[in-house]
């Protein structure tokens, strides 16, 4: 039933007539019920400017979410959907796939700008840059890791936004295609609670699953995390390999990667280009997986480079991927213990920072600041978490210089950033 948009009373399941204002971080936008001042609402499924039906799928004390099931005045880049589970009430993992290519590009560095100026007050003119496509198509085929939920049944498939409702598909249109290709979606499983699947730039495919009972499956998507607690593999090799900057890494299948086949050469790429790194000039490289940015500062200044993770997986991986590289020291701690505790020690000339999406935090910060570099580069999968720590990076000298974003998950809303972070005296 569709209901007057002034109407207090909303349930969940009501519908409304709203006219959609601008992208909000989450994937979707932002309109009000009852004019510029009203009740917010977070519709999914719209683009700014259009007027839809929207029915309300969630109330919070000042705000409501809802989907936008019917559209009445659609915007010049709507599209329809590659995927047809890609709608309201069904999978949730694709956030923009009824937005055109270049739309996506623009309401990324939208959300990128609005939560640096709201969070950071840093007015800066951030465009996304689109990578190179990893199958022909740039939106499509991406997706190097996947995991798909089981449900109490045993049929895998993605979850609906925010909830642990499993979603049956056919197949997922991001997912790599020597994923697509694998027969994980046309059984049941009723031994697992999830199923992962990996395909490297190296050629690597591994099939890992989590054994029923061990945990329950996680709400939201899983982008650039990877899964943990008792996986078992079942197919593919115990040791993958990613290439980049000319260099094999190798990593086990359920540890930590980047998510798009190009992503690691491109943040690679754009580091490099930000920090200079000149003989001689010690570094760290701080959440630093399985060395992917040690191993380039190092072969570029043939100097002290000190890595610190606290992945027993990644820590692994690093000592292994950087045993050729001579001054490289792999710390096995959490960022912040190491530096309160010094484990670690200056003088260093460059830092690179590539938090978890919750970011890096006021301790973490102030101790790198603290520590007085030449630079820092902060790799960020989360534009909220990277506004708030330029912020307090801000609060103790330091500026953020420039940033540069990159569209590393096509049709959805994240958005990967690198900022380039410098003394102000």
């Amino acid at each position: 039933m569709t209901v007057p948009a002034e109407t207090a009373d909303l349930i969940q399941g009501d519908r409304v007539e709203l006219t959609v204002g601008a992208p909000a971080h989450g994937g979707h936008c932002v309109a009000r019920i009852g004019g510029p001042h009203g009740r917010v609402v977070f519709v999914r499924h719209a683009l700014p400017g259009e007027r839809v039906t929207a029915e309300i799928t969630e109330l919070h004390r000042g705000y409501l979410r809802a989907d936008a099931v019917e559209i009445h005045e659609a915007s010049p880049d709507r599209v329809e959907p590659p995927c047809p589970h890609a709608r309201p009430g069904a999978c949730g993992g694709c956030d923009l796939q009824h937005v055109a290519g270049d739309a996506q590009l623009r309401w990324k560095g939208s959300v990128v700008r609005e939560q640096l100026e709201r969070m950071a007050g840093l007015f800066l003119d951030v465009r996304v840059e689109a990578l190179p496509p990893a199958s022909g198509d740039t939106l499509l085929g991406w997706r190097s890791r996947i995991r798909y939920a089981v449900d109490a049944a045993g049929r895998p498939g993605l979850l609906q936004h925010r909830s642990h409702q499993v979603v049956p598909i056919d197949r997922c249109r991001i997912a790599h295609p020597a994923i697509q290709e694998l027969d994980l979606l046309t059984h049941e499983w009723p031994d697992a609670d999830a199923v992962q699947a990996v395909a490297t730039t190296g050629g690597d495919v591994a099939v890992l699953a989590r054994p029923a009972g061990s945990r329950a499956p996680e709400s939201g998507d899983d982008l650039g995390e990877p899964m943990s607690g008792g996986l078992v593999r079942l197919s593919g090799p115990g040791e993958v390999v990613e290439n980049a900057g000319g260099r094999a890494f190798h990593v086990p299948p359920e540890g930590f990667w980047q998510v798009h086949p190009a992503a690691a050469e491109t943040l690679t790429d754009a580091v490099l280009e930000m920090l200079r790194p000149a003989p001689g000039e010690a570094s760290w490289d701080l959440y630093g997986g399985a060395g992917l940015f040690a191993a380039a500062l190092a072969e570029r200044t043939g100097a002290r480079t000190t890595v610190v993770e606290s992945s027993p997986l990644g820590v692994a991986a690093a000592r292994r991927n950087l045993a050729d590289l001579p001054h490289v020291e792999v710390v096995a701690a959490k960022v912040d213990v190491a530096l309160s505790r010094r484990r670690i020690a200056g003088p260093v000339d460059l830092v690179v920072l590539d938090p978890p999406r919750a970011g890096a935090g006021a301790r973490v910060v102030r101790a790198v600041a603290a520590a007085r570099p030449r630079a820092i580069a902060y790799v960020a999968c989360d534009p909220a978490a990277l506004a708030r720590d330029i912020k307090t990076f801000a609060s103790v000298g330091w500026r953020a210089d420039r940033i540069r974003a990159f569209d590393c998950f096509p049709m959805t809303q994240h958005v990967e950033c690198v900022a380039l972070l410098l003394p102000e005296d």
